[in-house]
């Protein structure tokens, strides 16, 4: 599937954190920041979230949810989020169902070496639920601004 701008986002449903159920559909009349990446603690990963928790009361003052979502279990999104202070939900997506709803998994290359995973990918929704932008050029320490501009 090849989302596109205009197009209804898909509905997804994951634990956060915290081990509870969140869905897209609860909040229809707020605008998404939804985010996927990689993994937890990874240096990249880690610039992209403090970027976002640096920048937070920007985003939720433009009217933003932000979410954060990867293939990590709970407890690993738990320590992540107290180490760095995140003040966001993160979502657990361990088999990848909703990366590939999104279409945001598939074939990497890292030096020379062939491997599935998540490309970082960041979707904006509208308060519809509509995909408003999506941004597969992600400046991981620039990422906010990325999506206030």
């Amino acid at each position: 599937m090849h989302l596109q701008k205009g197009s209804p986002a898909p509905e997804l449903s994951a634990k956060n954190q915290n081990g509870v159920e969140v869905s897209l559909s609860q909040y229809i009349g707020k605008r998404v920041v939804l985010y996927f990446y990689p993994k937890d603690n990874t240096p990249t990963c880690t610039a992209e979230a403090c970027n976002l928790r640096d920048n937070y009361q920007a985003l939720l003052a433009q009217g933003y949810v932000v979410l954060g979502i990867s293939a990590d279990k709970q407890k690993t999104h738990q320590n992540f989020i107290k180490k760095y202070d995140l003040p966001f939900d993160l979502l657990t997506d361990t088999d990848n169902e909703i990366a590939k709803a999104f279409g945001v998994w598939g074939e990497k290359q890292l030096y020379g070496r062939k491997y599935m995973g998540v490309f970082r990918t960041t979707f904006i929704i509208d308060s519809n639920g509509i995909i408003e932008e999506i941004i597969e050029k992600v400046e991981s320490k620039n990422h906010a601004q990325q999506i206030l501009k």
